[in-house]
């Protein structure tokens, strides 16, 4: 069983062509999904739980009277939780601890108790801090489910403070993942409902008579869900349009090559769109880590998924030097980037886009996504260049302070006024200037 994934070398004439075609993803949006995904938020927006049912029932081959019935309540988290097995709880909960400690220190450190400093006339300037309300966790369900995807995006969300977070996931044919429903009780979910879709998004966007209307949506999906969230931006935050998962490894040639052909695997056996690049100055190492491929891929039960991951976006690159590697991994801004190498400090020093960097030939991607700590909610298809990882920042909003003394005003209202008329824009410097003293009104 082999694979023919792209090999090229970085020195080749037409590399930066053969580089652009194994990053190109076309992440246009189908319009007939568009257009499904905007029928089915209008439906919702107008009728409420009615259409949120109907959806669900034609989707999801789910029955039920109301959507209250499609509620789980607190007791069956707890009960999903009390019947997982002592070694997969044991894990769980490690997982869901390590997520939260990484959290709490992200929150301290990122200014999340805001600032305020005197002026010497008294003026008093500052930021304020507050979390948002209440937020939308999007779960996905049916083919696969994914209890670490409810732990990185519903800890964050306590951890900033929100005040209740509300979960979907879809249960297609009534099928519910006990081991999902124990990690919302981990995390500390306040309400699930067994529903998904684009007919989900729209219930959290604008509320229903059952499910109340969220001031953020969070959570990956299909592509209706990510065409619901983009229209529905602005009435309520999200946090990404998140494409294809992406690992790119740069290795110097030290570490074992089965290790480094089943990182590839990690993510191409995510989905047939998935990337896997690998980046390494030694030719003989890249050929040993393509006979593992090879070798190894039968041995994988998603080896077809894999196969063809690797053969429409692998890539095995050779490259001049690390010095080049890290050269290309800025220009490709992975969501996930390895660097195996022997001083992998060294070579982070020179990395500026990046989701998430994995440091040494111990730190497998596969740490990050379940158990290490830091988010694996990342930024992909190159939006790394001005995008961060889901974090506490993202369910917490600042409001600036402004407390102007009298003094104050006297400095600022001329400023103020002086740029206003230059506006052409009178009763803004009318205003600042009714503070000014000895002003004729």
């Amino acid at each position: 069983m082999t694979i023919a994934i792209r090999k090229f070398n970085a020195s080749d004439a037409d590399f930066q062509t053969q580089l652009t075609a194994v990053l190109a993803f076309d992440a246009s949006e189908d319009a007939s999904i568009d257009h499904a995904a905007a029928q089915i938020l209008a439906a919702v927006k107008a009728r409420g739980d009615a259409a949120v049912l109907e959806y669900t029932q034609r989707f999801d081959r789910l029955q039920a009277d109301s959507i209250a019935a499609l509620e789980i309540g607190q007791e069956e988290l707890q009960l999903a939780l009390s019947q997982l097995a002592p070694e997969r709880r044991a894990a769980l909960e490690a997982a869901a601890e390590r997520v939260r400690d990484y959290h709490q220190r992200q929150k301290q450190e990122c200014g999340s108790d805001g600032f305020s400093y005197t002026e010497a006339d008294g003026t008093v300037l500052g930021q304020k801090v507050t979390p948002l309300d209440r937020v939308g966790i999007y779960v996905p369900g049916g083919k696969a489910a994914y209890p670490s995807s409810v732990l990185m995006n519903a800890i964050p969300a306590k951890v900033a403070g929100v005040q209740e977070i509300i979960m979907v996931v879809p249960t297609p044919d009534g099928v519910k993942n006990p081991l999902v429903l124990a990690a919302a009780a981990i995390a500390g979910v306040d309400r699930v409902f067994t529903i998904g879709g684009a007919q989900a998004v729209g219930a959290l966007a604008y509320g229903t008579a059952t499910i109340p209307q969220v001031d953020k949506i969070v959570g990956p999906g299909n592509a209706y869900v990510a065409a619901a969230k983009r229209r529905v931006f602005g009435t309520v935050g999200i946090d990404m349009i998140a494409g294809p998962s992406e690992i790119l490894v740069i290795c110097d040639g030290t570490t074992d090559p089965d290790w480094i052909a089943m990182d590839l695997f990690s993510q191409a056996e995510h989905d047939e769109l998935a990337q896997s690049i690998l980046l390494c100055p030694d030719a003989a190492y890249i050929a040993q880590v393509e006979a593992s491929i090879n070798r190894q891929l039968a041995q994988m039960p998603r080896h077809e998924v894999i196969r063809t991951s690797l053969t429409n976006r692998g890539a095995l690159i050779q490259v001049r030097d690390m010095e080049q590697a890290c050269e290309i991994a800025n220009l490709i801004a992975a969501e996930h980037l390895e660097i195996s190498a022997a001083d992998p400090q060294r070579w982070a020093d020179k990395i500026r886009h990046a989701g998430a960097m994995f440091l040494g030939r111990f730190s497998s991607e596969s740490l990050g996504d379940y158990c290490a700590g830091p988010n694996h909610v990342l930024p992909t298809s190159r939006t790394a260049r001005f995008s961060s990882p889901l974090g506490v920042y993202d369910f917490q909003k600042r409001s600036s302070m402004i407390q102007v003394s009298e003094a104050g005003a006297q400095t600022l209202g001329k400023i103020a006024a002086e740029l206003a008329y230059g506006e052409g824009l009178q009763a803004h410097a009318r205003s600042a200037e009714y503070r000014l003293k000895d002003v004729t009104k």
